[in-house]
């Protein structure tokens, strides 16, 4: 029985491995993983219905022993399904050791969404594992997570946010590989701040320890060492530590690593103004970033590439790379994702207050519950009752405001009519002694307003009462005394009535959304909007801005 039980279950390993393969391949891995995700499954897919009912029917450590194998190997597709698998297979809460390996299985999908440089969801992990290994008590396992936090917030800048993490981290380690990792961290912060000297004694410390056991992370050591003799001008032995980090890095197969340092080579040949040498190898850091697709190596390979073709003159080429270095680092290190990224900060923040607050209030007494309780619903009858106070003194102010308003805007039109009827008798009195007739009038007039209907005319900036004059074959004095004794109005009131009628018609038109206010007030003839905008409210009533609203609303003016 144990023996068919075994090759069942390799069967099952080898026959979801295979699917696996087909579905990368295919690029039909997305479709496969959303399952995993609980997504919706393609319906049409016998097998991959039957693919995922057997896997699920692998117990929880086939599933977290074959994601650990495929994430050694470096299959990160592969590894993140059955890493997801694991972590939505349902447990008894009592099973600590079940959510350790649940917190690490986090932890694990998160360097590998960290590695596609989605950061969002890696850190969603990350807070995911950290709160896991709070509740069933994982302490020695947080240094882990605390790293790859800070890891996220340095790839974003924040080194100061990013060395708290790695401090948290260092004062929690036990491991030797990870306090290693910690000390280098620290000091590449320190680089970024400037402080060489702090960087250079936590690498002292951090070699020191890899002697101890093995050289562990030698590569990365050494590749901190080149940064820092760059940092200080000494470009020979930057070069040095750049070549014997590369050579560590492809003797323990690192590959992202290899690119890396590729990629920081090419800098550095650059900076020393060597440009072929610098090519080369930003050539050979593009080969296996391109095909591993390691994102964050290539946008810093295009930015290189671009200032190389600058140096040499070869401008449309250097605008070319800097356009692909600008979409890719964008991509990236878009500013919504280190939003979303401070977000889930604040909410694992506040589920930690929580928490901790949840723990005071069990402790305290039910007579000081109540006084709390007490305290804050006064509290927030207060509040809400300075609220409603102030909402009302608010709308009150309001109110008088715009009753003194509209009593001085009364005010001033009752003071424009009156100088308007003043002017009129004035005039009045001065044209008595025209020579005009009555029939020359009424013939002036009509000349007048049959000119008035071209709004070609009307609506030119530029068109006055000499214009006007002009165009009828009169002069001034005639004109202005036909507008002022037959229609009662003075030359610029009677020619807004016309430019604000053709306003009206401009607004009621179809396709209104077309126009602005301001457009239409320069259209007509208005020389600025403010002119266009109180003459339209003193013809009409309305402001602009109320008519253009009711039109869209369609609603009668």
């Amino acid at each position: 029985m144990l023996k068919r039980k075994l090759l069942t279950i390799v069967f099952l390993f080898h026959l979801s491995t295979f699917f696996i393969s087909q579905v990368s391949q295919s690029n039909r891995l997305l479709s496969f993983a959303g399952t995993a995700y609980g997504q919706n499954r393609p319906k049409s897919s016998s097998l991959n219905n039957d693919v995922v009912s057997n896997m699920q029917n692998l117990s929880a450590q086939q599933l977290f022993d074959t994601a650990n194998y495929y994430f050694d190997i470096h299959n990160t597709d592969t590894a993140l399904i059955f890493y997801n698998f694991f972590i939505n297979k349902p447990i008894k809460k009592t099973d600590v050791e079940h959510q350790k390996r649940i917190a690490e299985a986090l932890n694990k999908s998160a360097i590998i969404h960290y590695h596609l440089c989605d950061f969002r969801n890696a850190y969603e992990y990350l807070i995911r594992a950290l709160l896991l290994c709070e509740e069933c008590d994982y302490q020695s396992y947080e240094p882990k997570i605390y790293t790859n936090i800070g890891n996220i917030y340095y790839r974003f800048n924040q080194y100061d946010v990013a060395k708290i993490y790695y401090s948290k981290a260092l004062n929690l380690c036990q491991d030797s590989a990870t306090i290693v990792i910690m000390l280098n961290n620290l000091g590449t912060v320190e680089v970024e701040d400037g402080n060489l000297d702090s960087a250079s004694f936590y690498l002292e410390k951090s070699l020191q320890i890899s002697k101890e056991y093995d050289n562990i992370h030698l590569h990365t050591l050494l590749n901190t060492m080149a940064w820092i003799y760059e940092k200080r001008e000494l470009y020979d032995s930057a070069f040095y530590y750049y070549k014997r980090s590369l050579e560590e890095a492809r003797k323990n197969e690192k590959i992202e690593k290899e690119a890396e340092i590729l990629s920081n080579i090419s800098k550095l040949f650059y900076d020393v103004n060597k440009t072929d040498s610098a090519l080369f190898y930003v050539d050979l850091s593009n080969n296996i970033a391109e095909k591993n697709h390691f994102l964050s190596i290539l946008a810093e390979n295009y930015l290189t590439l671009s200032k190389i073709e600058e140096t040499k003159g070869r401008n449309k080429s250097a605008l070319e790379y800097y356009k692909k270095y600008a979409l890719l680092n964008d991509s990236i290190f878009k500013a919504e994702n280190f939003g979303d990224i401070s977000q889930l900060q604040r909410l694992y923040e506040v589920s930690k207050t929580n928490k901790q607050i949840e723990q005071l209030v069990v402790e305290q007494q039910i007579k000081e519950q109540k006084i709390r309780y007490q305290n804050i619903i006064q509290f927030i009858i207060l509040g809400i009752l300075l609220l409603v106070s102030g909402v009302l003194i608010y709308i009150y102010l309001q109110k008088r405001n715009l009753s003194i308003a509209y009593k001085k805007l009364f005010e001033k039109n009752i003071q424009i009519i009156e100088l308007q009827d003043h002017s009129l008798n004035r005039d009045s009195e001065k044209y008595k002694k025209s020579p005009l007739t009555d029939e020359m009038q009424e013939e002036l007039l009509e000349r007048i307003l049959t000119l008035m209907e071209d709004n070609s005319i009307v609506c030119d900036s530029e068109f006055s009462l000499d214009k006007l004059a002009e165009l009828v074959q009169s002069n001034h004095t005639y004109v202005s005394q036909v507008i002022n004794t037959a229609l009662k109005k003075n030359f610029r009131s009677f020619l807004n009535s016309y430019r604000i009628q053709e306003a009206q018609q401009l607004f009621s038109e179809l396709d209104f959304t077309k126009y602005t206010i301001e457009s239409v007030a320069f259209k007509v003839g208005f020389r600025s909007p403010s002119a266009f905008r109180s003459t339209f409210k003193e013809i009409t009533g309305v402001s602009p801005n109320y008519y253009l609203n009711a039109l869209r609303n369609g609603k009668t003016v």
